[in-house]
């Protein structure tokens, strides 16, 4: 990404290898909420792990991904484990009236997803040490999104979920 001030998503700004790994227009619609930055959390996540990038531009993405987790879920990192996706833990906390799953999962993983493939958008790469971060946050978001009742647009955002789990491991 280059030194003007770029605000959101787009291919015109994309980095060529990230252009190669997802050419998909969902993925540079910042106006699709099924998208990785489209929803208000998704363009935050962007926002922020752009202004941390600006910050710190030598330090590895995992720390970014440390305060996101911290900050958003109020969890510890080492919590984010694979346990996340467990569908009978994802019921549960969908079905217990005191957790908040839209902000405990849906937005600690969209913020999550939003930070690494905001690297893969601006600098062409991911980091290896970010990607375990990503795939547990896709896991969890394909879960999450085949137990939430009557949601219409389940099926697009799992499809859109499972071609970003292709390019991560093409990352």
């Amino acid at each position: 990404m280059d030194d003007e001030e770029i605000y959101g998503i787009d291919k015109e700004h994309g980095h060529p290898r990230a252009l190669e790994i997802i050419p998909d227009d969902f993925f540079w619609d910042c106006g699709d909420d099924l998208a990785p930055f489209g929803s208000d959390e998704g363009d935050m996540a962007l926002a922020e792990y752009r202004d941390w990038r600006k910050a710190n531009p030598a330090t590895p993405l995992e720390a970014c991904l440390i305060w996101t987790i911290e900050s958003v879920a109020e969890i510890g990192a080492a919590e984010y484990s694979d346990a996340i996706f467990n569908e009978a833990t994802v019921r549960q906390q969908i079905d217990d009236p005191e957790f908040d799953d839209q902000h405990y999962i849906y937005t600690t993983d969209v913020s999550v997803i939003a930070t690494v493939f905001g690297q893969l958008a601006d600098e062409g790469t991911i980091d290896a040490s970010a990607k375990p971060y990503a795939e547990r946050a896709l896991k969890r978001q394909i879960v999450w999104a085949g137990l939430q009742p009557g949601w219409e647009y389940a099926g697009d955002y799992i499809a859109n979920l499972k071609r970003l789990e292709t390019a991560l491991a093409e990352a």
